[in-house]
């Protein structure tokens, strides 16, 4: 699929990923509409150039109001996450409502291009480095389970409904306008106390991050170049960042040398994956590498960060 001269809708486009999404879509020549409840994003990161519409897509009549026969195709990364909902039975369900109700209306305005974003989260506990083929997929997370279960829908909708799709399955994506996750939640705390950080956990959980940037690279170079029905590819780097490396280069950044207190225990919190790398050779084979590390993202999104949490 080309994107110049499309049409595309982007939901979840005020948030971190969806922003530089379409900001990187309008600079190719398309058209880009975005759509987001700004539960989690913010107004002020949808590019001016694209259309927005502030709805809700559980909702299927704010749904028919937003996927319109004018569409070449949807980008769908509207998601609740564990780290912005407490009540499990309402992400689930709303996270695969919203896959549904696109799905649903995209197939009775005759789109036939949907590309989703999924997380490494459905592999749940994996050997690494996990490959796209890799199974069972057991998710430990709810989260984890809607993303499979949205991954389900996709893949009904690709090979009964001709809605070719893509699905990324995300590393840890990190740059800025970022809350809610470990590279702020550090920079916040050594803001406000540069003398002692508590980190969740022992300190050892291992994960590959991947900056915005390079994601959005990627995602724009899958959809161009993969062409089957369904389409599956792990985004994310070749190494790994452990939580104490990221204190380690968040201290180092802000010129901090704190003392760590760690809560205990081998992962952060219930359903946390606490190693993780992504095998990213069916990527790389398509033509498309990361330029920079797990270390190297990491470090580049908590300086785009600082520059916006510390005054």
């Amino acid at each position: 699929m080309q994107l110049q001269d499309s049409t595309v809708l982007v939901t979840g486009g005020a948030g971190l990923v969806g922003s530089h999404l379409a900001e990187r879509f309008l600079e190719d020549g398309a058209t880009v509409r975005v759509v987001d409840d700004l539960s989690k994003g913010s107004r002020e990161r949808v590019p001016s150039e694209a259309t927005f519409t502030q709805a809700d897509l559980t909702e299927r009549d704010d749904v028919a109001d937003v996927v319109t026969a004018d569409l070449d195709a949807v980008f769908h990364l509207a998601a609740y996450t564990d780290t912005n909902y407490d009540d499990d039975r309402k992400l689930f369900e709303e996270n695969t409502e919203m896959t549904y109700n696109l799905l649903e209306q995209m197939q009775a305005a005759d789109i036939d291009k949907f590309a989703f974003t999924s997380s490494s989260t459905v592999y749940g506990e994996a050997p690494r480095p996990t490959p796209e083929d890799y199974a069972p997929l057991e998710p430990i997370s709810i989260y984890g389970s809607s993303k499979l279960a949205d991954e389900a829908l996709i893949s009904t909708y690709a090979h009964s409904y001709d809605i070719q799709s893509w699905v990324f399955r995300f590393a840890n994506i990190v740059g800025p306008y970022q809350r809610g996750n470990v590279v702020p939640d550090f920079i916040e705390k050594l803001d406000d106390d540069p003398n002692e950080l508590t980190i969740l956990g022992d300190g050892r959980q291992e994960k590959s991050y991947l900056h915005v940037s390079e994601c959005v690279d990627a995602m724009q170079y899958v959809v161009e170049n993969a062409d089957d029905d369904l389409n599956i590819y792990n985004l994310g780097t070749k190494t790994t960042t452990s939580v104490t490396e990221i204190a380690d280069i968040i201290s180092d950044e802000l010129g901090a040398d704190p003392e760590y207190a760690y809560t205990g225990g081998d992962r952060g919190w219930t359903g946390d994956v606490p190693k993780m790398r992504l095998s990213i050779q069916k990527l790389a084979a398509l033509g498309w590498e990361p330029a920079m590390s797990s270390h190297e993202a990491v470090r580049h999104g908590a300086q785009d960060l600082i520059a916006e949490i510390v005054e």
